[in-house]
């Protein structure tokens, strides 16, 4: 607390005072109270720790601010859309999926754009802010080809019925089992 810091300035006799004791005690707590919001408006620099500084990102690049989505998701469209301005290649595309997804996709062309995800199983919660990010970059003409990737069933060949009995088949498609050998339970590799 800065309230100790501020009676180091004193001579002894003085700083144990009453009077000088609730002054420190009243300033340290204000000095401490800006710390905070120094901080706070520090991170708001940054857009991977920015709060209530996404709205003017938002304002500023055009979009409209959607409260009802989380903050990571508000913060990959600001990111996708910086990233999304040059000419228009496959590299470009991976880096604005990037903001999404964190580096998981593949992206090609040969005349349709193909974005393949690589190691998110099922539809990422965020597909339709990536598409919406992708449909401003690309021109009209181009077709965009999205590609999930699920559990097989031959994923699934190494375990019982009853291993697998308590989950559904919504589940399984998009979790990976993992056979625990030590003590004969499931663990699964999810999202």
């Amino acid at each position: 607390m800065r309230s100790d810091n501020l009676k180091s300035y004193l001579p002894p006799f003085l700083s144990t005072t009453d009077l000088f004791a609730n002054i420190f005690n009243s300033q340290g707590q204000e000095l401490d109270n800006i710390d905070v919001d120094i901080a706070d408006l520090n991170a708001q620099f940054d857009v991977d720790t920015a709060t209530w500084a996404l709205d003017i990102y938002e304002k500023d690049l055009g979009k409209s601010t959607d409260y009802t989505k989380p903050l990571d998701y508000r913060r990959s469209v600001i990111k996708s859309k910086w990233r999304g301005s040059g000419k228009l290649n496959a590299t470009l595309i991976k880096t604005v999926c990037d903001a999404f997804t964190n580096g998981n996709v593949e992206v090609t062309f040969d005349g349709t754009i193909q974005v393949k995800f690589t190691s998110v199983y099922g539809i990422p919660p965020n597909i339709e802010d990536l598409k919406a990010a992708i449909e401003q970059i690309k021109p009209a003409y181009l077709a965009v080809a999205y590609v999930f990737l699920y559990i097989y069933y031959q994923d699934l060949k190494p375990f019982t019925y009853a291993q697998l009995s308590g989950y559904t088949h919504e589940f399984l498609k998009t979790n990976l089992p993992n056979f625990d050998h030590n003590s004969t339970a499931l663990t699964f590799v999810t999202n």
